[in-house]
């Protein structure tokens, strides 16, 4: 009984990581495929870099965004981000100002 005590333990370790760590970055990598997938041309987005404009152009890997206008720029398609919601902004900002 004694033998196994540490397999056990490295066992219930491994699921306790998987648990908390890998499930939910696996989880998180699944909606960023999805959503990915599902952009479209005059979505706002954001991209890792933190530049915001809206989707002009759109190819398998490349995006084109346009951030002011005629100004825009291509960026990969997995260096998205996420949507942006500029109403999101103004309230945080107005929250911010009150507090």
């Amino acid at each position: 009984m004694q033998s196994m005590s540490p397999i056990l333990f490295m066992l219930l370790m491994f699921g306790v990581f998987w648990f908390i760590l890998i499930r939910p970055q696996m989880k998180r990598q699944k909606e960023h495929a999805a959503l990915l997938s599902a952009l479209k041309k005059g979505d706002m987005v954001i991209t890792r870099g933190g530049l915001i404009g809206k989707i002009s152009g759109l190819s398998d890997k490349i995006i084109t965004i346009e951030l002011q206008e005629k100004v825009r720029v291509r960026v990969l398609r997995t260096h998205v981000d996420g949507k942006h919601d500029p109403a999101s902004l103004k309230e945080e900002s107005t929250e911010r100002k009150a507090a």
